[in-house]
């Protein structure tokens, strides 16, 4: 029982194991009961798991009020919305890779899924350095206001590029390296497939193993922006943490929703773009002008909730009435045909 309440990394062994715990009943629940069979999710299914996870998140977030105060609460649900909407950026990206590779959309989830599991371990990892350091150089979180304020005006004025899968380095040399399919497997990453020279029987990656690839690595670059951000909100790790993870685990069910509609979220950008030039100046607003006083936590969830909520209705309301691009679709596929066949040097099969 004393390990239940013994501190770890400043919170008590008992919160981490019950937010485990509902991570892993949350993904067991999806998987092994919603999602048992490789099935497309319509818009209104996707919406309304949306609902559950948002609702679940937002109930440990009353949870965290309740048990931990209101401060870190309100930093909870501050890290919460903010994750929450970089992740529609993160949607597009998916999109892209998705459409890239010709995954249909049955075979999408379950890649999602397995995806967020390795997020899950990455963001972890990436926290948990962030927070030592944090914790023995407290100098460094100017650093990371510096980064977020210098990121959102490069995002203000940055132009829209698409990302370069088909060049993409660790992408190719995977190609090069180990044997890969140029056909899907049903949901399978791995598959054993004849040798082309000794016609023996060999493991071979799957096109949907290189487009979970490709989603792990674009979520490190988003991790980049969000884990700093989060942590210039607050350095109470479990809150860092929680609300990372809560704001990801819902993104493969929003996913489907968004990703028929993520055109019509092309100015959200700009939103966030401040969002993040806000949170990075609150620091230096806190040190310098307010002689070491907290931000108030209000103001910052409320300036983060309106930045992203105006972001959003005028990004809808700018939109009206246009049609989706027609790229990636029309060019993806075609695309990872091409760089598959280019491969003739490695080992594709």
């Amino acid at each position: 029982m004393e390990f239940l309440f013994a501190d770890w990394l400043g919170t008590p062994a008992w919160f981490w194991l019950a937010f485990i715990g509902l991570v892993a009943g949350l993904t067991a629940f999806d998987l092994g009961i919603l999602h048992k069979e490789d099935k497309e999710m319509g818009i209104g299914e996707s919406l309304k798991l949306s609902l559950f996870y948002i609702s679940i998140a937002l109930l440990f977030g009353a949870w965290v009020w309740v048990e931990r105060g209101p401060e870190l609460g309100m930093a909870y649900y501050t890290g919460f919305f903010i994750e929450k909407a970089l992740s529609i950026d993160n949607v597009f990206v998916i999109s892209l890779i998705f459409t890239y590779f010709a995954i249909p959309a049955k075979y999408q989830y379950r890649a999602l899924l397995w995806g967020i599991i390795a997020v899950i371990l990455l963001r972890g990892a990436m926290i948990g350095l962030g927070a030592a350091v944090v914790q023995q150089y407290e100098w460094v979180l100017y650093i990371f206001a510096a980064f977020l304020v210098g990121t959102g005006i490069k995002m203000l004025f940055a132009g829209d590029k698409p990302m370069d899968i088909e060049h993409n380095p660790v992408i190719r040399f995977i190609s090069r390296k180990m044997r890969v399919t140029r056909e899907l497997h049903d949901q399978h990453f791995f598959v054993k497939v004849p040798d082309s020279t000794s016609g023996k029987l060999v493991w071979a990656a799957t096109p949907l193993f290189l487009a979970l690839v490709v989603i792990n690595l674009a979520d490190l670059v988003f991790a980049v922006d969000s884990v700093p951000a989060i942590f210039a909100i607050t350095t109470d790790t479990f809150i860092v943490y929680t609300s990372n993870i809560m704001a990801i685990l819902g993104l493969r069910a929003l996913y489907f929703a968004l990703a028929a509609m993520v055109h019509r979220f092309h100015y959200l950008k700009y939103a966030l773009a401040l969002v993040l030039v806000f949170i990075g100046s609150k620091i230096f607003v806190a040190d310098f002008l307010l002689g070491g006083d907290k931000f108030p936590p209000v103001l910052s969830l409320g300036v983060t909730f309106g930045l992203i909520g105006a972001g959003v209705a005028y990004s809808l309301w700018k939109t009206r009435g246009e049609a989706e691009p027609e790229w990636p679709a029309k060019e993806g596929a075609d695309a990872a045909k091409r760089h598959l066949d280019e491969l003739s040097g490695g080992k594709a099969l």
